[in-house]
């Protein structure tokens, strides 16, 4: 699989090589720091933006000190007081997404790996500065979503982004993690997939082979895209931007439903229907034959 190529670019690679002035910001002020996620504060054409990347590592040392890109709950904390901190000084963020998925050792659980990962998916859609998700490799379940509920959701062509493993899935179903390739088609975890369904934005494109065959092609790439997104949202209010991420969430899966507009979903009410008239009509007629039923029993009475 492409998307799990040993020499595919990392989320280091594009930090150290599309930001200036990267500022590496550590720990969530409850716990400790997390190596699997970088965070910290840099400069984008002359903007100040706040840069999170889930890195796996380059090599097997690396990797383990980096818990192959599997964030635990101190990971997603320390995220989230940053995140609110752009969001506080009004800082574009800008995310790189590359993990099979949250870390679930014992530690994690035990220390709210769950409650974690659903603050930060809050957090996310709560901000009034613009964010994109960049799913560079492997964007697998909630350890991905956590920093992926952005404005823009944008994928490598050869990256992948699923609720589950194909392996964990195929496992779950069939009992058998060979049948991975069945498992993947019917998740539809491809980016041109997610593209037809709207769960993502846009499709950067890779070199044949893969991003790892020329990471000059894929740092412009990657760079126009995050700039020509960053535009669009300069002339928005802070209202509109977080207006349009709940559309765009709200509006997936609903394109066969039962609504006629799906375009406006953030003024979503509910409608009263002709049921309350109809009981307060029944209620009126129920006192008016109480009242005329208690006037004829005083009149036989006396």
């Amino acid at each position: 699989m492409v998307a799990r190529h040993e020499d595919r670019p990392k989320s280091k690679f594009f930090i150290d090589n599309l930001f200036e002035d990267f500022i590496s910001l550590s720990g969530d002020r409850y716990y400790g720091e997390d190596k699997s996620v970088l965070t910290g504060f840099a400069k984008f054409n002359g903007y100040s933006v706040l840069v999170i990347g889930q890195e796996k590592g380059e090599d097997l040392d690396s990797r383990i000190e980096r818990n192959f890109g599997m964030m635990r709950p101190e990971g997603y904390r320390k995220t989230i007081r940053l995140m609110n901190l752009a969001n506080k000084f009004k800082i574009p963020i800008i995310s790189f997404i590359d993990t099979p998925g949250a870390y679930p050792g014992v530690g994690a659980e035990e220390r709210g790996q769950a409650e974690a990962i659903a603050k930060s998916i809050e957090c996310c859609m709560e901000l009034k500065v613009p964010t994109i998700a960049i799913i560079i490799g492997e964007g697998g379940s909630g350890g991905a979503i956590a920093l992926a509920s952005s404005n823009k959701v944008i994928m490598l062509e050869n990256a992948i982004y699923s609720v589950i493993s194909p392996e964990g899935c195929a496992t779950i179903l069939w009992r058998d993690p060979k049948k991975m390739l069945d498992a993947a088609k019917a998740m539809k975890l491809s980016a041109k997939d997610l593209l037809k369904l709207k769960v993502i934005d846009e499709i950067i494109p890779e070199p044949l082979g893969g991003a790892h065959r020329d990471r000059d092609l894929m740092l412009d790439n990657v760079r126009k895209s995050i700039s020509t997104n960053l535009d669009q949202y300069k002339e928005m209010t802070s209202e509109d931007i977080m207006n349009e991420r709940k559309n765009k969430f709200l509006k997936i899966g609903r394109n066969d439903g039962f609504m006629s507009n799906v375009e406006d979903l953030s003024n979503l009410t509910i409608k009263k229907n002709n049921f309350d008239n109809i009981f307060k009509s029944k209620k009126l007629l129920f006192g008016i034959g109480a009242g005329l039923l208690f006037l004829v029993s005083l009149f036989f009475l006396f």
